[in-house]
């Protein structure tokens, strides 16, 4: 009896320590396990992703995907439930601004070069061009100079002139310098006619020595230059006042740019200016603006740039081509903000930008407009709108905007947008 009370009492005692055990372990790890699973699930739940399209951010699905309109991966747009405090701003998140390569950088202060390069050719001087005439009515009895781009000095005899008028000039001068001292004035009357018509006072002297008329007057070069234009011949008859030889003094040389409308803000009188010439490649000349003309040509848009360049030597030659370098800082005191050409969108009214907002720790971008300078080198001049430091989108800033259009936010499209 006392073996089988033990053996049950022994038995008894085993159960009531596996029951113990069971109601603890229900305690200690039901709850908690509960909790967990619990927070598990609203944790699934928090971080349920919503897939949309880089290039149509309007799209919006909770799986995985192709954008049904251009057929791209879809990627993840929010996660957490993240969203930007102001209404006017483009949120992406990092996936998708890696995927439509968007770039920023920090706007700052620059003082800009500006590199002008111009097109022209070489010209004559024009206040060193004229006309070589003749002074009286006549036949040309010869010519010393026969071709153009010969070279002549100033009193070189060209050819010689018959002229019945001049035949009669000549007699009343010998017939007056015999009575010269009781007719001075008839004298001098005399003299003042073959004047006027540009026989030199050696040429006057010669026939009143030599006592006879001379059928035959020279004809002298008045300037020095090259011969650019010969109108007459043998032989011709010349009315008085004909151009006989259009003659150009090249010693100085103008050099005619043509400037766009655009340059001209860095253009002006007395700025140095180095060309080149086809004729003459490597080598370098230099000259100054001496006159930007104040008309610009209706049909090309352009308007002519003077430079004067000295030609002692006869290298630069009418005609030529010349390509001209100017080096240029817009005007104004201080440095200017500039911001390189690819972060503008210019709708020929408005040009904006989108500067990244700095609250946020996805990509968060809001439209501004601003107000442009000239164009210097790659970059604007923005005169209003931007602060030094700030950053803006300088690649991927019209994938932006077409984001911001399809959501109805702020664009250049549309400048105050609507929210739906």
């Amino acid at each position: 009896m006392n073996k089988k009370n033990f053996l049950s009492n022994r038995y008894l005692n085993y159960g009531l320590i596996f029951i113990v055990g069971l109601l603890l372990g229900w305690l200690l790890f039901h709850p908690r396990h509960k909790h967990e699973t619990e927070n598990e699930i609203k944790k699934e739940v928090s971080h349920e992703t919503i897939w949309t399209c880089s290039m149509h951010p309007n799209i919006r699905m909770t799986e995985p995907g192709v954008c049904p309109i251009c057929g791209m991966d879809l990627i993840p747009l929010v996660q957490g439930g993240t969203s930007s405090p102001d209404p006017d701003a483009i949120h992406l998140t990092h996936e998708a601004a890696q995927l439509a390569n968007v770039m920023t950088s920090a706007v700052s202060r620059q003082r800009p070069v500006k590199e002008v390069r111009l097109y022209g050719k070489v010209e004559a001087d024009e206040r060193k061009l004229q006309s070589q005439v003749a002074h009286i009515s006549g036949r040309i009895e010869s010519l010393n100079v026969n071709f153009t781009g010969e070279i002549i000095s100033e009193g070189q005899l060209l050819g010689a002139i018959y002229s019945p008028g001049l035949v009669t000039a000549q007699q009343e001068l010998l017939e007056a310098a015999g009575m010269k001292d009781s007719q001075p004035l008839i004298y001098e009357a005399a003299k003042g006619k073959l004047r006027q018509w540009k026989l030199s006072e050696k040429q006057i002297s010669d026939i009143e020595s030599s006592g006879e008329v001379q059928n035959n007057i020279g004809i002298y070069s008045n300037t020095r230059g090259v011969i650019i234009d010969r109108r007459v011949n043998k032989g011709d008859y010349v009315s008085q006042g004909a151009v006989l030889f259009e003659v150009a003094d090249l010693s100085t040389v103008w050099i005619l740019f043509e400037a766009y409308e655009s340059d001209l803000a860095f253009l002006r009188k007395g700025g140095q200016v180095s060309f080149t010439l086809q004729a003459f490649p490597g080598e370098n000349f230099t000259g100054k603006i001496v006159f930007i003309d104040p008309v610009i040509d209706p049909v090309t848009r352009v308007t002519k740039v003077r430079v004067e360049a000295g030609n002692r030597s006869g290298m630069l030659k009418p005609g030529m081509f010349a390509t001209g370098i100017v080096k240029a800082m817009p005007e104004g005191p201080g440095d200017n903000i500039v911001v390189p050409r690819s972060a503008v969108l210019w709708t020929g009214k408005r040009s904006i930008v989108y500067v990244k907002l700095n609250d946020s720790t996805e990509p968060v971008f809001k439209m501004r407009e601003v107000e442009l300078g000239p164009l210097v080198g790659d970059g604007y001049i923005v005169k209003e709108g931007l602060k030094e430091g700030e950053e803006i989108v300088t690649n991927g800033t019209f994938s932006i905007d077409a984001a911001a259009q399809l959501q109805g936010l702020p664009s250049m499209m549309n400048k105050d947008g609507s929210h739906q």
